[in-house]
């Protein structure tokens, strides 16, 4: 099983990114998918994630408006769309995947399976 995390970098505040992720090994639609973030000195947080179908997101409030999650079932593949980005929204972002039903999707611990992080950058 792998989550392939990519498309992080360096951006000036104000830019946007992209980043993907891509599950292999695993039945992709089992799963609900969350983007969860670390920044140097902080605990993981919880940033966004979508339903198993993609009918449905749910976002932290610092990003509500300025995010978007969404999925490709076709292509096994979940991504973040990061607009107006700020310096605090520097950090390292993981996908992950949650197989399980309990709701409870803002919680790290729900998640069975996690990606390799991808750093991004936001300039002032």
């Amino acid at each position: 099983v792998q989550l392939q995390a990519s498309g992080g970098g360096l951006v000036q505040a104000g830019g946007s990114l992209r980043l993907s992720c891509a599950l292999s090994g695993r039945t992709f639609t089992n799963y609900v998918m969350g983007w969860f973030r670390q920044a140097p000195g902080k605990e993981r947080e919880f940033v966004g994630s979508i339903t198993r179908s993609g009918s449905g997101t749910d976002y932290a409030d610092s990003v509500k408006g300025r995010f978007t999650i969404s999925r490709d079932n076709a292509k096994n593949t979940v991504y973040l769309q990061m607009n107006t980005l700020k310096p605090e929204d520097t950090a390292v972002y993981y996908c992950a995947a949650d197989r399980s039903y309990s709701g409870r999707h803002y919680y790290s611990s729900s998640y069975e399976y996690w990606g390799q992080g991808t750093l991004v950058t936001v300039s002032s």
